[in-house]
C-alpha cells in the first residue's frame, strides 16, 4: 500500500484524479477542503482552456507508465480516480499498469455508455475509419460530434459536406473541401441542437459513445429528426472495478483511510 499521512483526526488519503471531464470536475469540486483527502488533479493538457478545477493541478502528461509510477512514488499517492474521457484509452492503460506496479488502488469513475432506444436509428462501429466509410450512402451534410483529434480521418470521404464541432480547433485542420467549423463547449439542450441541425439541413451525425448528460441532446434531436448517427463504440477496458457516481468515488476513497 501506498504511503498515507497520518492527521489529527485519523489517517488522511493523497488521491490523484485523472481528470478532463465533468465527471472530474464534480469530484474535485466535492473533495475541495475535504478533512482526510488530499486530493490533487492531472489534465493532459489537449484543451487550451480547460476549465480548471478547485483542487491542485498539474497540466501535461507523465511520460508513459513508468513516468507515472514514479509520481506515485514520489508524491506518496495513495489511491488513484482515473476520471478520463471514455475514449482515453492510453492514459487509462497506462493507469492500470502503473498502478499494479506501484500497489496503489485504482477505480475507474465513467459514465454508463448510451443506449439505442427503438425510435433511434445507430449504426455502430469500432473506430474512425469505419465511421467515416458508414457515412457513404447518408447523405450530403454530416455533423461530426467527436471532438478535434479524429477530424483527419473523414478525409477518406472527402465529397461530403461536413459540420465540425469541437472545444478547439482541430490540429492538423482536416483537408475536407467542404467544411464548417464550430468552436462550442457543452452541455447542450435539445432545442439548440434541434436548430443547429434543421438550418444546416444536417442529414447524418456521427459521435463517441461517451456517455453523459453533457452531450447526449444531439441524440435526442436526431431520433426526433429521424437521423441516422454513426455511433463509435468504446475501446475495450482494462478490467479496473467501475464507479458511476461522484458520491461512489468519495466514499471508496474515504474507505482508504
Amino acid at each position: 500500500m501506498a504511503p498515507i499521512l497520518t492527521g489529527g483526526e485519523g489517517e488522511v488519503v493523497k488521491a490523484l484524479i485523472l481528470g478532463g471531464t465533468t465527471e472530474a470536475t464534480a469530484l474535485a469540486k466535492r473533495l475541495a477542503g475535504h478533512p482526510r483527502i488530499d486530493a490533487r488533479v492531472s489534465l493532459a493538457g489537449r484543451t487550451k482552456n480547460p476549465v480548471l478545477p478547485p483542487l491542485p493541478t498539474r497540466i501535461g502528461g507523465f511520460g508513459g507508465v513508468e513516468g507515472l509510477a514514479g509520481y506515485l512514488r514520489t508524491e506518496g499517492i495513495g489511491a488513484v480516480i482515473d476520471a478520463t474521457h471514455p475514449f482515453a484509452a492510453q492514459i487509462s492503460a497506462n493507469a492500470a499498469v502503473a498502478c499494479a506496479r506501484v500497489g496503489v488502488p485504482l477505480r475507474l469513475l465513467t459514465r454508463p455508455a448510451w443506449a439505442a432506444g427503438p425510435d433511434d436509428r445507430w449504426i455502430g462501429v469500432p473506430d474512425m475509419g469505419f465511421a467515416a466509410q458508414a457515412l457513404r450512402d447518408l447523405g450530403d451534410t454530416v455533423f461530426l460530434t467527436i471532438g478535434r483529434q479524429e477530424a483527419a480521418a473523414f478525409e477518406a470521404m472527402p465529397d461530403k459536406r461536413y459540420l465540425i464541432r469541437a472545444v478547439d480547433p482541430p490540429e492538423p485542420m482536416p483537408a475536407l473541401p467542404r467544411m464548417t467549423l464550430i468552436l462550442d463547449r457543452g452541455p447542450f439542450t435539445v432545442e439548440g441542437e434541434l436548430a443547429l441541425m434543421r438550418r444546416e439541413r444536417v442529414e447524418a451525425v456521427v459521435s463517441k459513445n461517451s456517455g453523459g448528460r453533457a452531450t447526449d441532446a444531439k441524440l435526442e434531436a436526431a431520433r426526433q429528426l429521424g437521423l441516422p448517427v454513426v455511433m463509435v463504440e468504446r475501446p475495450a477496458g482494462n478490467g479496473v472495478a467501475e464507479l458511476h457516481d461522484v458520491e461512489g468515488a468519495v466514499g471508496w476513497l474515504e474507505g482508504m483511510g
